[in-house]
């Protein structure tokens, strides 16, 4: 199964302290892990940004289909003839050469990238120890796809991950979505669509409700969180500190207008919409209140949960269909001024 951003053992759910004065209990539980995993990442990027010839676009076209069909999108085309033409146009501009030189400016040798998929496929193989481990290749098509997620391949677009100092950024693309396409948000996106893939996520489709959406993407931010257990909660969710500050301080007013205004059980699509969807902010709550809000708040009653439920694991817990239940189990209530 792929799962493509355009842009989510025991568990313990002890906080074990704060990696930024700023943002409370970065660090989640840390397990000793027994088998740690070494990643291979096969660079592409340099290999089509120097292409030359037909002959050599048409192997790697053969070679790499999913490149092919969802980097360079090959279906906006009329037919591959017309394709490899524009292609070969645009490789042969001599000012690629730059691209390729940002790349390596903000990239390196990608030891940090390695570094950060190393981390989250350890904790994987440590909660899922039958987890298949995937192939990572990087490439550079000129701003035409981020990210491709399956159980056996992953794709990363590197050109689109430059971040805010990049000399190429993707083009009509609002502020608040084009910021999460930074190196540090890559690893995080990547273990938020497995988290999201019904193979670990286990949230009844047949359920409607925004309930239901909340968990389902609580549940996501809950898994990515605990296969890199220090990167900020900010970093997970794509929020800003001040957004993650502000939505923790002010989480009983949140609550409230999602009780008094009873949409757990709402579901009309426009209405869900406004709480789930991508958006700036979510103004029916207030101008300081970040979009998305009610994905933060569903992975708040997933971690109350999980303190509820110490001998549940997390994979019980993302196996669990019904939403309802997880709610009720978690007894969440928050307090005024404070999470729980």
């Amino acid at each position: 199964m792929n799962r493509n951003l355009w842009l989510v053992s025991a568990l313990i759910g002890l906080f074990l302290g704060s990696c930024d004065s700023n943002d409370k209990g970065e660090c989640v539980f840390q397990p000793s892990l027994n088998e740690t995993v070494s990643i291979e990442i096969e660079q592409l990027e340099d290999v089509l940004l120097d292409i030359q010839s037909k002959d050599s676009l048409v192997r790697f076209l053969n070679d790499h289909p999913i490149i092919t069909n969802y980097f360079l999108r090959r279906s906006s085309y009329p037919n591959d003839s017309i394709m490899m033409e524009t292609l070969l146009r645009k490789y042969a501009n001599p000012h690629i050469d730059t691209l390729q030189m940002e790349i390596d400016r903000v990239f390196g040798d990608l030891s940090q990238l390695k570094e950060d998929l190393n981390t989250a496929f350890s904790h994987l193989k440590y909660y899922y120890p039958d987890a298949r481990i995937p192939k990572v290749k990087t490439v550079a098509t000129g701003l035409d796809f981020d990210l491709y997620v399956s159980d056996s391949l992953i794709v990363i677009g590197l050109d689109y991950y430059l971040g805010q100092g990049g000399k190429y950024r993707p083009i009509n693309m609002y502020q608040y979505i084009l910021k999460r396409y930074a190196p540090e948000y890559i690893v995080p996106s990547i273990m938020l669509l497995n988290g999201i893939a019904p193979e670990y996520n286990g949230t009844s489709v047949k359920d409607k409700t925004i309930l239901a959406d909340m968990i389902s993407y609580g549940k996501s931010f809950y898994f990515a969180k605990h296969m890199m257990p220090c990167t900020p909660d900010s970093v997970i969710i794509w929020y800003t500190n001040k957004e993650i500050v502000g939505s923790r301080k002010n989480i009983d007013i949140i609550w409230t207008h999602f009780v008094e205004n009873e949409l757990l059980y709402e579901t009309n699509h426009m209405v869900k919409k406004k709480y789930i969807d991508d958006r700036p902010k979510t103004y029916e709550i207030g101008d300081e209140a970040p979009g998305r809000i009610g994905t933060w708040l569903g992975w708040q009653i997933v971690r109350k949960y999980m303190e509820e439920h110490p001998d549940v694991t997390l994979a019980e817990m993302m196996l669990m269909e019904s939403p309802q239940q997880l709610f009720k189990e978690s007894k969440f209530k928050p307090d005024k001024g404070g999470i729980f």
